[in-house]
């Protein structure tokens, strides 16, 4: 009897004992086959999850059958895993999109259990909150794998399932000016073609605990404390303070490693090392008189020069870090200017 093309795949999965070949192989049987003959992918990802002689890839392959499984799909397969050390993690999300809030029970008493990997506890809390709207995982960074040992509230959790495991309301997402949906201004039409820029990113992965790739109103606190330190031009005082970047990143060719575009929150703290030593608390030499940072793209920063403000905006100046000396060269006319052409990338 012939073999068909899928069994020959399967098998060639099972015997492969190279990682990248293994890889190849994987991403051709699911990118041939993941939609005309899905359970039969699945059953052959899970069997290599149980059973398949590259270790990490067992794990790895945990993202692929939760992307290919339907919501009430293998539940019993997620289950196992949970107590299975390396496929724990993400055994969670699996449970969750297999089980919904059958899963709740299982998933609390993993976060609950202190002999267990802290990572899987900590991945149990987060995707218990992001499901149930809970705010168990609040000023949090986003991957749990990094959360310390005293951050996981486990008593949050056990006191949510001892009160029948409500629905909370999850996370408001930053209040955004008016004017991004009816711009007016270059710099108004500048800042709404990067927030729209930035929303089919937040449409791809956002996590409203951390927010980020917002342009967010500022708040009063920061701008005061800007304010106080230095005499911004208009554009770009009005541009924090209406459109202040919230973990803005812009990852394009032209930008050394993706630009950082700060906001308000992070502005002064953003002079460190450049402009400013904090643990001498003294400016630094050789730094340019009046260039306040307002990015970098890998350490190489971008200034405004606030001793050639005219007309309510000032240039732009960029230089490359580590060469001993800065040696800047003018980026953009304006900040609006760079704004342009940070929408634009």
């Amino acid at each position: 009897m012939a073999v068909t093309p899928l069994a020959a795949l399967h098998r060639k999965l099972f015997d492969e004992t190279d990682g990248n070949k293994f890889a190849r192989l994987k991403d051709r049987l699911i990118n041939k086959h993941g939609v005309d003959a899905r359970c039969a992918v699945l059953d052959i990802l899970i069997g290599y999850a149980r059973d398949g002689q590259l270790l990490h890839w067992r794990n790895f392959l945990m993202t692929d059958i939760i992307a290919l499984a339907e919501p009430g799909e293998c539940g019993d397969f997620f289950t196992a895993c949970l107590e299975v050390p390396d496929l724990s993690y993400w055994a969670v999300d699996g449970m969750l999109k297999s089980m919904g809030k059958a899963a709740y029970g299982p998933l609390v008493a993993l976060a609950a259990r202190e002999d267990a990997e802290r990572s899987a506890r900590a991945k149990a809390i987060k995707s218990l909150a992001v499901f149930s709207g809970q705010p168990f995982d609040r000023g949090l960074m986003v991957d749990p794998g990094h959360w310390k040992p005293e951050q996981l509230r486990v008593d949050e959790v056990l006191a949510w399932q001892a009160d029948g495991c409500p629905d909370g309301h999850g996370f408001a997402p930053p209040a955004t000016h008016a004017s991004l949906a009816a711009p007016r201004t270059p710099l108004e039409k500048a800042a709404a073609r990067l927030d729209r820029k930035l929303a089919t990113r937040r449409r791809r992965e956002q996590d409203l605990a951390q927010p980020s790739n917002w342009l967010a109103i500022a708040s009063a606190a920061d701008m005061t404390q800007i304010n106080a330190r230095w005499t911004l031009p208009e554009q770009y005082q009005r541009f924090l303070a209406c459109y202040s970047p919230l973990r803005v990143h812009i990852a394009h060719a032209d930008y050394f490693q993706g630009l950082h575009l700060y906001g308000a929150a992070e502005l002064i703290k953003a002079q460190h090392g450049y402009a400013w030593n904090p643990v001498t608390q003294e400016s630094i030499g050789g730094w340019p008189e009046g260039y306040l940072v307002i990015a970098d793209a890998g350490a190489d920063p971008y200034c405004l020069d606030l001793h050639a403000i005219a007309d309510g905006d000032a240039p732009v100046y960029t230089a490359a870090h580590g060469a001993g000396a800065w040696q800047f060269a003018r980026h953009a006319d304006s900040f609006v200017a760079f704004l342009q052409e940070i929408a634009a990338a």
